[in-house]
């Protein structure tokens, strides 16, 4: 063997040596560990509780759930350095996702803890499947409108029977309020897609003079309410439903509410994709969706998990029959394919 090839086996050693550590800790990773990304806070606690741990006992495998904003997901996957394995999020999210081609199948096929018939039909995709909904609703003070509230939203738009300041979502939060601003302005709930951007724009225009705040985030409109810096608005139901428990004088109406999916997908370069999609399995029971949902205060998306839970906590939920009947989904793809179209109207009409 010539001096350089002995360089070279030498060098080719030392690389493998230095390298071994690493994939010995991603396989041993793959097999006992699935690494989530979630909204964090209290949401872990409680998965942890219904999901999380019990399925560590039922399998051996440990969850970790991590933080990760929507920016180092797409990050993640286009460097080609994918750290998690599941994600936990918004399905707008999850849509552009599948669209860089980043997710993998749900293998809905090898399901041995649930039955994938059993989960509402639109919310089970290809390469995404919901965990729970939840819903923006119009919120009031019950103080301030003992006497008759709001119960639309073309009455929330009438400052002048019903008086105060108010408070709507910002691009920030998500999306803003056009659907509403749309009902608001006479659309009917299933038209309210495609949206008419201008219009809706429009429609805002006649309310802003009494909106105290745009919020961009779910504590700040849980605060505003709380803090009766604002008399009314609207505000995602779980946040709402907290600050009622506390006995804080609040009430919301279940009319034109606006039902959002949260959902599950697996980066198909995941080091643990099986365990993953063994945790989607293990967390569409209806038993753990009623446990957690009942916890979060959202509603489940087994439709076997409803006959699991009173119904004074259906009735504090969404995604029943009744929400399906009072509310609309929100179409993630239009604001998929919209986002960039919207976020430049709204920023030039916020500033005027």
């Amino acid at each position: 063997m010539s001096g350089k090839s002995i360089r070279i086996s030498r060098r080719l050693l030392v690389a493998t040596a230095l390298a071994a550590p690493v994939l010995q800790s991603r396989v041993a990773r793959a097999s006992g560990e699935v690494i989530v990304r979630t909204p964090g806070g209290v949401y872990d606690d409680i998965m942890r509780r219904h999901v999380y741990d019990p399925f560590t006992r039922e399998t051996g495998i440990t969850v970790r759930p991590v933080a990760a904003t929507t920016a180092k997901l797409f990050a993640m996957f286009r460097a080609n350095n994918v750290e998690l394995d599941l994600i936990d999020t918004g399905n707008g999210q999850l849509i552009t996702l599948e669209r860089m081609g980043a997710l993998a199948p749900i293998a809905y096929d090898s399901w041995r803890w649930s039955k994938p018939e059993d989960i509402t039909p639109e919310l089970r995709k290809r390469t995404q499947v919901a965990n729970f909904v939840y819903c923006t609703v119009l919120a009031y003070n019950k103080e301030t409108f003992a006497n008759g509230h709001p119960n639309s939203w073309a009455e929330f738009w009438d400052a002048g029977r019903f008086p105060g300041p108010r408070m709507l979502a910002d691009m920030a939060a998500g999306s803003p309020n056009l659907e509403f601003a749309l009902l608001a302005d006479s659309v009917p709930k299933n038209q309210i897609y495609p949206i008419d951007i201008d219009r809706a724009l429009r429609s805002l225009s006649r309310i802003r003079p009494h909106i105290r705040r745009f919020w961009d985030t779910g504590a700040l409109s849980a605060q505003m309410l709380s803090d009766r810096e604002v008399v009314l608005g609207s505000i995602w139901n779980g946040r709402l439903q907290t600050l009622i428990d506390r006995n804080a004088p609040l009430a919301y109406t279940w009319n034109e509410h606006m039902i959002q999916v949260q959902a599950l997908g697996i980066f198909k370069d995941a080091a643990n994709v099986a365990g993953a999609q063994r945790l989607i399995d293990f967390m569409m029971q209806p038993h753990v969706q009623a446990g957690y949902a009942k916890e979060l205060i959202y509603g489940p998306t087994n439709e076997k998990a409803f006959s699991l839970l009173s119904p004074e906590e259906i009735a504090r939920m969404p995604g029943g029959e009744r929400s399906r009947q009072t509310g609309f989904y929100q179409d993630v793809s239009w604001w998929e394919d919209n986002r960039d179209r919207v976020n430049r109207a709204w920023s030039r009409w916020v500033m005027r």
